[in-house]
């Protein structure tokens, strides 16, 4: 392997801090826009500039938050990381020469360090300068990257990742368009896949995975005989899905929440089991009578606060309050900031109590909303090349329609009648399966043009997946596609849409 590339991305490194030490102005010096950041760092250290910023949206948003740590001490918009057992930071400070302080505040030091740390994972794998151009190859680097707590943690950190380059990412100034990306995953495509809804499913709550904390994090208890159950407390993890649950895995964090809820998907992991005491609320007498609900995401960023996540929330919130008896008000519901004693803010002025407490208590329905099926009769069609099977037991309903990939589009459609012109949320369901396609096109006739989104169907199937909000005109016409255009290996597979507003 070539050693020249990653040799001048050093010697760029070094330069730049013998600038800072000299007291001359250099690139982390400067205010540097965040978009020319990633595209500087990702040319110094030869890592693709796309991965780089899905990367970081799945850690932050691209959200530095003023050099101030998530729950696990991570720092910026990369999320470099100083705990006991993950020390990114540290290895960015001595990678790329710039000091700890800087890498935590300032927004391109941040960034140079963790494309720094990314590439140093890449090299450990023997990537050479072929492969580096190539994001799919760096899969098993980003899931290095994850400093996960197991190979199925890291496995849903980089699927995340590769899910941001497939729907694409806009943020803070920064655009990553869709794309087809072949994740070569290794020796994770043997992993168990958090994000299917037929692995191994929660004893408390049917919709949620079950992944269990540390037991040096929660306290073993026998509720509700050992104490009654009578409130449910609403958190924000500062900090991304998969890495949360990796921390509650950790044996030093000593914190731990009952569910995790994902802000993309609504996707819930149980870690707790809702008998013992998890530790959340920061006061011994709350932790005892309360569930703590987890949410992906930052106090101080909305864009976190999806309606998926909303939703999802709401139903398990619900599903508590009918179980243990417990009043569906904000006497009962409450937000981490209203313990007593509390020190911490969350959920914050962002979090919307009034459609969360709406959706709780069935006030929340969408105002509209159709489901269309491949067996939907006269809204599916396609092709004499589409086969039909019932293989999957992630399907929805009888059957759903597959076919190979080839240079040609030859669409599926999904035919629905928009009530009138407005942002519609566009949700598909599939089952995912090794064999099925790792890139596959979906298609949503939005009023501006069609717009594709790439969903990875070799995993996160058998539940609704949102592909986005798009603006989308009245009438009655073909509103979602799936295409057999793609380099992605794997049959390409249509089963359901749903489109509400």
């Amino acid at each position: 392997m070539s050693r020249r590339p990653r040799l001048a991305a050093l010697a760029t490194s070094i330069s730049a801090a013998l600038l800072v030490v000299a007291g001359q102005p250099a690139l982390a010096d400067r205010a540097t826009p965040l978009p020319a950041a990633f595209s500087r760092a990702a040319a110094a250290q030869d890592v693709p500039r796309d991965l780089l910023v899905a990367l970081a949206y799945a850690e932050t948003h691209l959200d530095g938050h003023a050099g101030k740590p998530s729950a696990s001490g991570g720092y910026g918009v990369m999320h470099l990381v100083s705990n006991p057992s993950n020390h990114t930071l540290e290895k960015a400070a001595e990678l790329t020469g710039l000091p700890v302080e800087k890498l935590r505040a300032d927004d391109a030091s941040n960034v140079l360090g963790g494309a720094a740390v990314l590439r140093s994972y890449a090299d450990e794998l023997g990537l050479d300068e072929n492969a580096r151009k190539d994001a799919g190859r760096w899969y098993r680097a980003v899931a290095k990257y994850a400093a996960a707590a197991s190979p199925e943690l890291a496995r849903l950190y980089a699927d995340a990742v590769y899910e941001g380059l497939g729907l694409g990412v806009s943020a803070r100034g920064v655009t990553v368009k869709p794309q087809e990306v072949t994740a070569d995953r290794g020796e994770y495509a043997a992993t168990r896949d958090l994000s299917a809804q037929a692995e191994i499913l929660s004893a408390d709550y049917p919709d949620a995975t079950w992944v269990a904390a540390s037991s040096s994090n929660y306290t073993a208890s026998s509720r509700p005989s050992s104490y009654a159950i009578d409130r449910v407390v609403i958190h924000v993890t500062q900090g991304s899905y998969a890495g949360t649950i990796s921390w509650f895995q950790n044996p030093s964090a000593q914190v731990s929440a009952h569910y995790v809820v994902k802000s993309s998907s609504g996707a819930i992991t149980q870690m707790v089991r809702e008998k013992d005491i998890a530790w959340h609320a920061g006061n011994w007498t709350y932790n005892t009578r309360s569930i703590g609900i987890e949410h992906e995401g930052y106090v101080s960023d909305a864009s976190w606060f999806t309606d998926a996540m909303y939703r999802s929330s709401a139903a398990l919130t619900k599903a508590i309050c009918d179980k243990y008896g417990i009043p569906k008000d904000r006497s009962h519901i409450i937000g981490h900031n209203e313990v007593p004693g509390a020190t911490h803010t969350d959920p914050g002025s962002y979090w919307n109590w009034t459609t969360y407490m709406n959706y709780v208590t069935g006030g929340g329905t969408p105002s509209w909303s159709t489901t269309v099926d491949n067996t939907t009769a006269g809204q599916f069609s396609a092709s004499s090349n589409w086969g039909t099977s019932s293989y999957s037991s992630q399907r929805y309903g009888a059957d759903y329609r597959f076919a190979n990939p080839v240079a040609a589009s030859d669409p599926a459609w999904y035919q629905a009648t928009i009530p009138s012109a407005g942002t519609y949320k566009v949700e598909v369901w599939y089952p995912a399966d090794a064999g099925y396609n790792s890139s596959a096109p979906y298609i949503v006739a939005a009023s501006g043009g069609n717009q594709t989104v790439y969903v990875d169907q070799r995993s996160g199937g058998g539940s609704w997946r949102s592909l986005g909000t798009f603006s989308l005109n009245a009438g009655t016409f073909n509103v979602v596609g799936v295409s057999r255009w793609t380099s992605g290996t794997g049959y390409v597979i249509a089963d359901a849409v749903r489109i509400s507003r």
